[in-house]
């Protein structure tokens, strides 16, 4: 069985530089592979504040994760850059599924891939809420091949 080839930076939107940091490396000598969700959610959630979706303190909104994954193509490790490059991969009424690429350096292709799906919930009761106008618009703005516009 044979992989897909990882991402190009051509496959990714939007992009935030990241820094590792000296306890990332692990006894190996490359980024732990817990370090890699650490900075999807990191880079995800930068967005997120950045595009004034998310205040992490006071939003009555917020998206919990319900699922995750990541494929690893090459090790990172510090002192490397990290440039995470982010779209949306699906948009439903309460869920987005955001996809990362991570790219260490100047690297043309992702060292790493991986996914967060959210489902977004009232903070108080945890229980779903239909994702709104502004949020779904910017994470349409984020797909690949965004939605036709309805009407």
């Amino acid at each position: 069985m044979s992989r897909p080839p990882p991402g190009t930076r051509a496959d990714y939107r939007v992009f935030r530089p990241l820094q590792t940091r000296w306890m990332d490396n692990d006894i190996y000598g490359h980024l732990n592979n817990v370090v890699h969700y650490a900075l999807f959610d990191t880079a995800v959630n930068g967005w997120l504040i950045d595009a004034g979706l998310l205040n992490p303190a006071t939003s009555p909104t917020i998206g919990l994760v319900v699922e995750s994954g990541c494929r690893y193509a090459a090790e990172m490790g510090y002192p490397d850059q990290v440039t995470a490059g982010l779209r949306v991969g699906a948009l439903g009424r309460s869920s987005v599924r955001f996809e990362i690429g991570l790219f260490r350096n100047d690297a043309q292709s992702a060292a790493a891939e991986g996914f967060f799906i959210h489902v977004h919930v009232d903070r108080a009761t945890r229980r779903p809420v239909e994702i709104g106008s502004a949020a779904r618009a910017a994470f349409s703005g984020l797909m690949l091949d965004p939605p036709a516009p309805k009407g």
